[in-house]
């Protein structure tokens, strides 16, 4: 894989990655450029591909809980609740109220927490480092509520099959209202930076600018699609666990810049700040669990829920055994990036960190499979059996 820029018949092409100081994590982006114009893009995924959707092949139902927790560690609660919400509709059980009400506020904890890394983090790549380091400190006061009730800081295990492993007393909800109180004096101060400050609107305002005709036409999600106003929110259009009993309001922008994406999420953050303390208040009582069977009954189901990058969509099929026949997930980076080889065109190179950035992407949540060159076999899908093989024949 080239390290440096290469020529090729008057064409010149700059790589980004799989390894490189701007991209936490590995992948591999070759964008050609025309003096600092880039022409076209191409990426390459695929380097971080663990196998966790055929992992669940070979666990039971409850191991295979904590392994889709951790396709991601930033979004590892929204993942256990789709994985939960599907298995319990096989199972045809559903979770207790007081217990539903507590994946949502889970839920939209671990939302500030992604937004605001997002904000640090897209901060950073304008070269904004002092928004980067406050938005990463106040950041430290969701980790620490999410911390209180759960007992981690990442992969938090609220969920069990059935419902939720931890409650919240007294003293932890008031614990969480003073939090959310500093957090939005802080969250307003961010809303003025983003959408008032010069040198932060030159990097924003007019850049990566896409129409929701053009996010309709690319599938894409999440706020990333809302901020050029495509009315989604799965909390709002199909909402599930609590949202019915504490509806979403929903936030867009039209201008569909970077801009607008930066002032969509940071508004979703007040949102989430409200809906917390409206389940505070009125958080049911009862139990946190139902009974769910070691084996669930033969079917298939699809699990829909709104992660804080957009939509993420869980199939799992069961054949009536102690685990899953199939567990396939869609995260909302891979419809996403696609926006990114697109909009790139005709933008100056020094803006595509803060493209790619736009969108939130995460690289695995995102890698599913792996293309093989291999002009002899020629292009074809394996089966686990042949890619098996492969790997023998390879390293031999």
């Amino acid at each position: 894989m080239p390290t440096t820029p290469t020529q090729e018949n008057d064409v010149f092409r700059i790589p980004i990655g799989p390894q490189h100081p701007a991209l936490k994590e590995p992948g591999h982006f070759e964008f050609t450029v025309d003096g600092e114009v880039v022409t076209a893009a191409t990426l390459r995924l695929g380097y971080v591909h663990r196998g966790i959707e055929k992992g669940t092949e070979g666990r039971n139902w409850i191991q295979s809980l904590y392994l889709l927790e951790r396709v991601c560690g930033i979004c590892s609660h929204v993942h256990a609740t789709a994985y939960c919400l599907g298995v319990e509709k096989l199972a045809g059980v559903e979770a207790p109220p007081r217990a539903q009400a507590i994946r949502v506020l889970v839920a939209e904890l671990e939302r500030i927490h992604s937004h605001m890394l997002w904000l640090g983090v897209a901060a950073h790549e304008a070269g904004f480092d002092m928004l980067f380091m406050y938005s990463w400190r106040d950041r430290e006061t969701v980790m620490n509520l999410l911390e209180g009730i759960t007992g981690n800081r990442v992969n938090y295990s609220a969920n069990q099959l059935g419902g939720v492993k931890c409650d919240i007393d007294g003293e932890q909800a008031d614990d969480i209202r003073v939090g959310l109180d500093f957090l939005e004096g802080r969250i307003k101060h961010y809303l003025d930076v983003v959408s008032q400050d010069t040198m932060f609107l030159r990097r924003t305002r007019g850049i990566g600018v896409m129409t929701r005709e053009d996010c309709e036409r690319m599938g894409i999600v999440g706020p990333t699609a809302r901020a050029s106003g495509v009315e989604l929110d799965l909390r709002v259009h199909a909402p599930y666990a609590a949202y019915p009993e504490h509806p979403v309001n929903l936030v867009t922008a039209t201008a569909g810049d970077l801009e607008a994406r930066f002032i969509v999420r940071v508004n979703e953050l007040f949102e989430s700040i409200r809906l917390i303390r409206e389940i505070l208040d009125d958080l049911p009582e009862g139990d946190l669990s139902v009974r769910v069977p070691r084996r669930i009954p033969a079917g298939e189901t699809i699990s829909r829920v709104e992660a804080p990058r957009g939509e993420l969509f869980y199939y799992i099929k069961s054949n009536r055994s102690d685990m899953a026949d199939r567990v396939k997930v869609r995260t909302p980076t891979l419809p996403n990036m696609a926006s990114v080889l697109e909009i790139a065109v005709g933008h100056q190179l020094a803006d595509i960190p803060m493209i790619l950035t736009g969108i939130d992407p995460c690289f695995s949540c995102n890698d599913r499979m792996v293309a093989i060159n291999d002009p002899s076999r020629g292009e074809q899908a394996w089966t686990w059996e042949q890619l098996r093989q492969y790997g023998i024949e390879y390293y031999r």
